[in-house]
């Protein structure tokens, strides 16, 4: 299984489901991806890690103190070396530090921001103790996209951050996908939302692999979830879009037979 401690500054690490049902959530996950649960207990806000062969996966965490009444949300963690530097370089280009830097037991060191077009996401520093994490491997996390309004926007505050290089890979009008890299490795995308979507406002989206998402898809429906776009076709691989019983969205995909990112 692919364990990793150590992540490029600017890589997707961790998913995170912010939901109040922690509870109800585990349940669902559980009976669709065959996860296990450990609460961290009260003294961490009852943060739970989800388990895959004992091994973690995602995070389950309730809102904050004063927004209760929050839509539940997959949010991904980018990793960074220094999680107090990032956090200034987020202001520093017109990003909003939503949650300040603080050590999360059994994790590392994190904090939450949005960038300038209000999406959200996390920053995580690992520490020498923070344990290995699966990825690409079956109940785990497996690709990570930005859906940006503004792809000038979007790409001058993440490279501001992490110096991605980019990649166009569709024709920057019609389709504008651009894979972020890192030393030549691609680790994220960034999708340009054009007027056909639905109107959902900037957001990361994360993927969670399976070994059949048709299958999956049907555990999803059983468990009290949606599917929004069933199964299909994509060059990395079989992809779906669905969301949890509380309205949490996440992409599905089908374990491939190699590396196609």
């Amino acid at each position: 299984m692919p364990k990793c401690t150590q992540y490029s500054d600017g890589a997707p690490c961790w998913p995170e489901l912010t939901v109040t049902d922690l509870g109800g959530a585990a349940h669902f996950y559980g009976e669709v991806f065959g996860w296990t649960f450990r609460s961290l207990g009260p003294k961490v806000w009852d943060y739970t890690m989800c388990l895959m062969d004992d091994m973690p996966v995602a995070g389950l965490t309730p809102p904050p103190v004063g927004m209760e009444n929050c839509l539940a949300t997959w949010n991904v963690y980018l990793a960074t070396s220094q999680v107090d530097a990032s956090a200034v370089r987020v202001q520093a280009n017109n990003g909003e530090l939503v949650v300040l830097p603080t050590d999360l037991p059994g994790l590392g060191r994190v904090a939450m921001a949005m960038d300038r077009e209000g999406a959200g996401f996390g920053l995580l520093q690992l520490g020498k103790e923070s344990p290995p994490l699966l990825y690409k491997e079956i109940g785990a996390m497996c690709w990570n996209e930005l859906f940006a309004r503004s792809s000038v926007v979007a790409d001058k505050f993440y490279t501001a951050l992490f110096g991605y290089e980019a990649e166009q890979v569709g024709d920057g009008v019609d389709f504008d996908y651009v894979l972020w890299k890192v030393a030549s490795r691609p680790v994220c995308g960034r999708l340009r939302m054009d007027g056909e979507q639905p109107p959902r406002p900037p957001h990361w989206t994360s993927y969670l692999t399976v070994d059949d998402s048709e299958a999956a898809e049907r555990r999803i429906e059983r468990a009290g979830g949606q599917v929004l776009i069933g199964t299909y076709d994509m060059p990395h691989g079989r992809v779906a879009v669905v969301a949890d019983p509380f309205g949490a969205v996440f992409c599905l995909c089908e374990h491939p037979t190699e590396n196609t990112w």
